[in-house]
């Protein structure tokens, strides 16, 4: 079986919100740890309380992908503000 490889380049990637939509993602996780805290008791006994800690790890998580987002939007607006690499003189 022969390795496959592309036949066309790779698209750009896509530029958005991403600080925005990192940040969206974390409060929508901690909203819903929130929305499911009244009924601890019924999660807990019907095995499911592992929904309410999967809920309160994705607000956790999102809280260290906002960090990088942001530390990475900073360094591409750096580079920008940097201008293009000096050519190296021979």
């Amino acid at each position: 079986m022969a390795k496959w490889t592309a036949t066309h380049e790779a698209p750009e990637p896509l530029e958005g919100p991403v600080v925005a939509t990192v940040t969206g993602g974390a409060i929508l996780w901690f909203v819903l740890f929130l929305a499911q805290l009244p009924f601890y008791g019924w999660l807990d006994d019907h095995g499911h309380l592992w929904w309410l800690w999967t809920c309160l790890a994705g607000a956790g998580l999102g809280l260290i992908g906002i960090w990088y987002v942001r530390g990475r939007d900073a360094a591409i607006r750096r580079d920008a503000a940097a201008g293009p690499p000096a050519a190296d003189a021979p």
